[in-house]
């Protein structure tokens, strides 16, 4: 930078509402580029946005704390927001009681299975016991992942990084897997991108159409409950079966 802008930013710096600014702006951009490219998956906003925000702070030298005293307002955010998709969720009720039984079978089975998969690969890769109880949780949304991940003995921040990685390449590949299996109903679509993409997915989903949204809420919302309950007890288990 030159002397001029480095002044200007390190002015800007002091105020704990850039890093809120900064997440906004980097947001818009990457919706406007979204839609430029016509709604490319790989073009997806989240994968954007969180590039040029790790661009800015890498080129600036900004500690990722004093962004997050700005940031911290959207992250508040996220709770509300969650609880929210209660209400689209509420209009796929009569749906829902009739596809009580092959949902809850596709949530055991998916919960279990998106934990497992990741802990066992990784621990055949030669993964630290840290970066196994971080990988595990990756398929719920961040905030529970952190918080399951940190009492067994993973890493909270690596958890929330694999949690992000998983939600994006979930938004991004989900069209073509379902595509390929030839799935086109769209509350089983829905289903299974919130079950394995969390927010991130559930997101996406409400892009297909209200009901693949409402029902990626509600998978995502139950995979968080199940995984937290779970992993506890499986992950002894995991260990031993792994020889860990």
């Amino acid at each position: 930078m030159t002397p001029r802008l480095t002044e200007i930013w390190v002015y800007l710096a002091a105020s704990p509402l850039l890093g809120l600014s900064l997440t906004l702006l980097a947001y818009q951009a990457a919706q406007w580029l979204y839609k430029r490219a016509g709604f490319h998956p790989l073009a997806n906003p989240v994968m954007l946005s969180v590039a040029m925000l790790v661009t800015v702070l890498v080129v600036s030298d900004m500690p990722y704390e004093h962004y997050f005293d700005g940031a911290q307002f959207v992250h508040f955010l996220l709770g509300p927001a969650t609880v929210a998709l209660a209400v689209p969720l509420y209009a796929q009720w009569p749906r829902l009681k009739a596809m009580a039984g092959p949902l809850t079978i596709a949530l055991v089975v998916g919960s279990l299975t998106a934990a497992l998969s990741a802990y066992g690969i990784g621990a055949v890769l030669g993964a630290s016991n840290a970066s196994l109880m971080s990988l595990a949780p990756k398929s719920v949304t961040m905030p529970i992942a952190m918080a399951v991940a940190e009492p067994l003995g993973g890493i909270p921040a690596l958890a929330a990084a694999l949690v992000m990685v998983t939600g994006v390449l979930g938004a991004v590949g989900t069209r073509y897997i379902c595509r390929w299996l030839r799935i086109r109903d769209h509350a089983v679509r829905g289903f299974a991108i919130g079950l394995a993409s969390h927010g991130i997915g559930t997101a996406r989903a409400f892009q297909v159409s209200e009901q693949a949204g409402a029902f990626a809420a509600l998978a995502m919302g139950l995979n968080g409950l199940l995984t937290a309950l779970s992993l506890p007890w499986i992950l002894p288990w995991a260990e031993r079966l792994f020889g860990r």
